[in-house]
């Protein structure tokens, strides 16, 4: 599940593949575009914006993509397979004389002048792992609607950019609170941290292959065995770890939907209202 760490190790491979060489192959597939040809023109930039990407291209362009729930970029050498998913699933294809870099099921693919990449990004909070990011501006977006519960209030990429379900599980378990919470009910120093938490998580995981969340956030317990002899199902404290012990009190963990995805959290860590 693309998440901002995700994004941003995404356009750094898509940075080093494309940026700085001209384009040989321009293959957008989606009706509205299908007919730009952007060969002969060189790639200037590829960056993250939250969980957006933006592809800069020589003329004023800009490919902007969106991964959603389970989209991604593929970058292949000459020769290479192309293995991310069948043809039909490909949306974009961008290569020069050394890779080809494929977008696979991107539901947000459409080219438009640099100038204008407001109009995509603008309405996004602070990026969590961009030069943008400010922690007072994020709290405050974050607390802007004191009702509206926490764990919708951390996906709202409105009021920080950058967080997925993933995280947000992670970061309600740390914050002691469940996902349901009122996010106005935090106390001060609790929501201060969640934020700061939140640009600290990010980072620890903007180059690792494998997320995790269990080092560095908290001090150890007994049950953290330390990042090279973890299970892989102790990366995360309560995200996919269902009726699994708490790493933390050994409590089965509970599953339930909210906003159409499922929440994650320790009926004994934290407190606050539950779906009953």
């Amino acid at each position: 599940m693309p998440e901002g760490d995700t994004v941003l190790q995404t356009a750094k491979r898509l940075h080093s593949a494309l940026a700085g060489r001209v384009l040989t192959t321009s293959d957008l597939r989606v009706p509205r575009f299908a007919t730009a040809d952007l060969t002969g023109r060189a790639v200037l930039d590829c960056s993250a914006r939250g969980k957006h990407l933006l592809t800069r291209i020589e003329g004023g362009l800009t490919l902007h993509s969106h991964l959603r729930m389970d989209g991604a970029w593929r970058v292949y050498a000459p020769g290479e397979r192309w293995r991310g998913g069948p043809g039909h699933q490909i949306r974009a294809v961008l290569g020069n004389e050394a890779h080809t870099a494929v977008g696979y099921r991107l539901p947000v693919l459409e080219l438009l002048r640099t100038r204008d990449e407001e109009q995509a990004v603008g309405h996004l909070g602070p990026d969590l792992l961009g030069p943008d990011w400010d922690a007072d501006t994020a709290l405050r977006n974050l607390l802007g609607d004191p009702a509206r519960p926490l764990g919708e209030a951390l996906l709202d990429q409105r009021n920080l950019a950058g967080i997925g379900n993933i995280y947000k599980a992670e970061l309600c378990f740390l914050a002691r609170a469940t996902p349901w919470l009122p996010v106005g009910e935090l106390p001060a120093p609790t929501a201060v941290l969640l934020v700061t938490t939140a640009r600290q998580l990010l980072d620890a995981n903007r180059d690792r292959p494998h997320r995790v969340t269990t080092v560095g956030a908290r001090p150890r317990t007994a049950r953290d065995r330390g990042p090279r002899t973890r299970r892989p199902s102790e990366n995360l404290w309560v995200y996919g770890r269902t009726r699994r012990p708490c790493l933390r009190c050994g409590t089965p963990i509970r599953e339930a939907e909210q906003d159409g995805r499922p929440a994650y959290w320790c009926p004994r860590c934290q407190t606050g209202p539950t779906p009953t």
